[in-house]
């Protein structure tokens, strides 16, 4: 072998050997940095884990008014066709009364055969439903609503469900979450004092799904309200709408 090749073959080993060093040393200084993070969230060495439930309560801001067209006949065309009518008579007067097309929602649609005459084999006779939910975002006008639905066709004012809009569960559920956290708080202060611990503060918090429990109003409801002229708009009251939260907190603790 030359001279000359000899060198080459030298400097082509040492840049293949630098490039190595360099690589191994990277690698070093990746796994340095991930150990330092592992540090800065240690276990806690005692901890009280308390679940708590809160709840908050508001006055309804939302209303839906379930009301229902009926039909009845010998034929299911007939029947899909007085419902049809129905609907068309029924939309259009919430409409113009001023309620958004949006928020008036087919709850239920069924036609079919009558159970009275299911077993009977000289007659038959069909039955058809369709069932609406309107929502409304002024309560005080749930009356009038009903008053539109009946007059334009609606045979059954099924049910009233008062609830919140978005915004206003959100505020309740707020207040929800803070009167489940002074519980949990609560709760472990007591589990502390009876082990010996003193808490050192809130180290993890979570919470559960919230549940929401409308104010609702059903059809007996609403007849023995109205009293014996039978006018289903009348004497509907409301109740208040409830927000219930559940959170998870694990708290540090130390020995008293």
């Amino acid at each position: 072998m030359n001279r000359t090749l000899a060198t080459a073959i030298g400097v082509a080993l040492l840049v293949a050997l630098a490039g190595c060093a360099g690589l191994a040393g990277s690698t070093g200084d990746a796994d340095v940095g991930a150990n330092e993070n592992a540090g800065d969230d240690p276990a806690l060495d005692r901890s009280i884990d308390v679940t708590a439930d809160g709840e908050a309560a508001a006055e309804p801001d939302r209303a839906t008014v379930r009301v229902a067209v009926t039909a009845t006949g010998d034929d299911s065309a007939a029947v899909r066709d007085e419902l049809a009518a129905g609907d068309e008579e029924l939309r259009a007067a919430l409409t113009e009364w001023g309620i958004d097309e949006d928020d008036i929602r087919t709850d239920r649609y069924d036609v079919r055969e009558s159970h009275e005459t299911r077993d009977d084999p000289e007659r038959t006779e069909y039955e058809g439903v369709h069932s609406y939910a309107v929502t409304i975002d002024d309560v005080d006008a749930v009356g009038e609503v009903i008053d539109v639905s009946v007059d334009a066709g609606a045979d059954e004012v099924q049910r009233i469900e008062f609830g919140l809009t978005d915004e206003r569960e959100q505020e309740v559920r707020e207040t929800a979450i803070e009167n489940a956290m002074s519980n949990a708080d609560s709760d472990a202060a007591v589990l502390a004092d009876s082990s010996g611990l003193e808490i050192t503060g809130a180290y993890r918090v979570s919470t559960a799904d919230t549940g929401v429990t409308p104010y609702r109003v059903s059809d007996a409801e609403m007849l023995a309200a109205s009293g014996d002229d039978g006018d289903a708009a009348t004497g509907v009251e409301t109740g208040d709408v409830s927000v219930e939260v559940s959170v998870n907190v694990v708290y540090g603790a130390e020995e008293a």
